[in-house]
């Protein structure tokens, strides 16, 4: 099971950018996906998570600006982000409980990140 992120990259303050996390490999069913950021000396903060049924929950300070979805079908989640401010310059990691079988519970994989950078 891989997730593979993209569509990070450098974007002025008040931009927008959208990040894409696909997950490949052999797989049951993926429940909750998420997106956290980490700059560094800083923890790894949650920004965005999405159950397999679409209810979504943010991070405060995301709120209004950012929008999680999924689709399902191509077993991708997407991170829509408006408004960008240059303090939410960090990498941005995507995650996803998956089940790689009938006979084992489902275990969290984490994507490579993506370099997200907001100018001022």
């Amino acid at each position: 099971v891989q997730l593979q992120a993209s569509g990070g990259g450098l974007v002025q303050a008040g931009g927008s950018l959208r990040v894409s996390c696909a997950v490949t490999g052999s797989i049951v069913r993926i429940g909750a996906m998420g997106w956290y950021r980490q700059v560094p000396g800083k923890p790894r903060e949650l920004v965005a998570s999405i159950t397999s049924g679409g209810s979504a929950n943010y991070a405060d300070s995301m709120k209004g600006r950012f929008t999680i979805s999924r689709d399902n079908a191509k077993n991708t989640v997407y991170l829509q982000m408006n408004s960008l401010k240059p303090e939410d310059t960090a990498v941005y990691y995507c995650n996803a409980d998956i089940r790689t079988n009938f006979l084992s519970n489902p275990q969290t994989y984490w994507g490579q990140g993506t370099q997200v950078t907001v100018s001022s």
